[in-house]
């Protein structure tokens, strides 16, 4: 029912900057907990950053300070602003999208390629 598509990954250099995007598809999607998660390989994934409905957001202490999820409800758009980027930050990053409901799904996009290498 919700389809998820994450943009704006790429190359860039320790200390560079990156902003991922997590356009979605649906009717509702001001009403969903969003959340950004990544996945290295060989390791397992990993919650980044969360932003509920009403715009509260939490993270991940390895991203505290230098990435900020927001999100636009009218565009039906989550984005991460990725600031002062490590080596370490290297992953896939994946957008995930679950109504705060008992037994409710979650939905997942396909992911985006971040790569921080100098």
């Amino acid at each position: 029912q919700v389809q998820l598509v994450e943009s704006g990954g790429g190359l860039v250099q320790p200390g560079g900057s990156l902003r991922l995007s997590c356009a979605a598809s649906g009717n509702i999607f001001s009403l969903y907990v969003m959340a950004w998660y990544r996945q290295a390989p060989g390791k397992q994934r990993e919650l980044v950053a969360t932003i509920t409905p009403g715009g509260s957001t939490n993270y991940a202490d390895a991203v505290q300070g230098r990435f900020t999820i927001s999100r636009d409800n009218a565009r039906k758009t989550m984005y991460m602003q990725m600031n002062s980027l490590k080596p370490d930050d290297t992953a896939v990053y994946y957008c995930k999208a679950r109504r705060p409901i008992i037994s409710g799904p979650d939905y997942w996009g396909q992911g985006t390629q971040v790569t921080v290498s100098s």
